[in-house]
């Protein structure tokens, strides 16, 4: 059967990996909660797991729920930057299948560990099958790489990081994991959502405002990248107490592309409003990660984990509401608007973010252990996304268009 006979679900990148990773949210989720209720909440037995539990929860989110949309949207997209050819069907049913696999074998590992090191051997397959074809984008000819280059080298590093975790699951040392598990938001996600937003928040800011002069300096793309790479290095060497220097820094240069890109503005047209709301949560995480080393040089306490659910919960998991929202709608054929339900998702999951900071410094037991709430509050918001875009990827567009 050719792709074009094919059901519409394997018509396009954005279709297959987007579902996948809708439903790694899911998944991924529940089964955070269901530990969280008993390590957290004290209302089940706590589960004996083949990892320690944080690390499977940094493991999924890191390298199962947000590389499917990274991998969507920069298939989809990434052509049209560089105008080249698409990307191939083999490339992305391939990496989709070996990924989906792998993480469907991850769950079974958790309850047979035996079938750990298949399962990440898959997942790590099908990140691979990915990225020749994307490679082969970001090499094509064009007036600025600069962007296309840093979403596809994180997605590489990322592979790298995935490996090291592979080799530690192999017997290897600890450290394999620290660096997979610290590096894969330094040295892989931030990149590549910081290169995204820079490329894309004004473009899309451009096309709906009036008189919007776009602004987007590739040195503060630069600088915000070398600031991520020597961060995860002060971490990964033992040294968060020193990561102030550059996180500072970071900090103003993220709050000020905010002001830039007219932040303000942008919230007359809800759809793009998501987009700014969702990169203003990065100035405030590296703010955040400033004070906490602040607080650690002077040895006067720390912010425990709330400066990386301001990242990763705040920055990341917003972006990705905002911008594969915008892609499906678009890619679908239909208007690009942000429906009363869509907005209130969104701010929802500002709510959830919020609780999961405040979870650091408030300690609740019981049902109302803030961290708990913040897992369900999460499963709540992001089914009803589910429930009202998954659909989408499997049916033909409603204008009979390919795609």
């Amino acid at each position: 059967m050719t792709i074009a006979r094919a059901p519409a679900f394997f018509h396009a990148p954005h279709r297959v990996m987007f579902l996948a990773g809708a439903t790694q949210g899911l998944l991924t989720m529940l089964w955070w909660a269901f530990d969280l209720a008993a390590r957290h909440a004290q209302l089940l037995a706590v589960a004996s797991w083949p990892l320690p539990a944080p690390w499977i929860h940094a493991l999924l989110m890191t390298f199962g729920f947000f590389p499917f949309f990274i991998f969507g949207f920069v298939m989809t997209a990434g052509p049209r930057w560089q105008a080249a050819a698409p990307v191939g069907e083999m490339s992305y049913l391939s990496a989709f299948a070996l990924m989906g696999a792998g993480w469907m074998g991850f769950y079974a590992a958790l309850l047979m560990p035996r079938l750990l090191l298949l399962a990440l051997g898959l997942v790590l397959a099908g990140w691979c099958a990915a990225l020749p074809a994307l490679w082969r984008v970001a090499r094509t000819p064009s007036n600025e790489q600069t962007h296309i280059l840093a979403v596809v080298g994180g997605l590489t590093f990322g592979a790298v990081l995935l490996a090291a975790f592979l080799g530690f699951a192999g017997g290897g040392p600890a450290w394999l994991a620290d660096i997979a598990v610290k590096g894969g938001v330094w040295f892989f996600l931030l990149p590549v959502f910081t290169a995204l937003c820079h490329r894309m928040i004004p473009f899309f800011s451009s096309a709906v405002l009036p008189n919007y002069r776009v602004v987007r300096p590739l040195w503060a793309l630069h600088a915000l990248l070398a600031c991520y790479v020597v961060h995860g290095a002060l971490v990964l060497s033992g040294l968060p107490h020193w990561t102030w220097l550059v996180d500072l820094p970071a900090a103003m240069m993220a709050l000020g592309l905010s002001v830039a890109w007219q932040l303000p503005r942008s919230l007359a047209v809800r759809l793009l409003a998501v987009l700014h709301v969702a990169f203003s949560w990065l100035g405030l995480s590296l703010g955040l990660h400033a004070a906490h080393s602040l607080l650690l040089f002077f040895e006067a306490g720390s912010l425990g984990l709330a400066p990386l659910h301001a990242l990763t919960l705040g920055f990341f998991a917003s972006a990705v509401i905002g911008m594969v929202t915008r892609v499906t709608l678009g890619h679908s054929g239909r208007a690009l608007n942000a429906d009363s339900a869509t907005w209130l998702i969104f701010w929802g999951m500002q709510g959830v973010a919020v609780v999961r900071l405040a979870a650091e410094f408030v300690q609740m037991s019981g049902a109302a252990n803030l961290s708990f709430l913040a897992a369900l509050g999460w499963l709540a918001l992001f089914g009803v996304w589910y429930a009202k875009f998954a659909p989408i990827y499997v049916k033909p567009r409603p204008d009979g268009r390919p795609g």
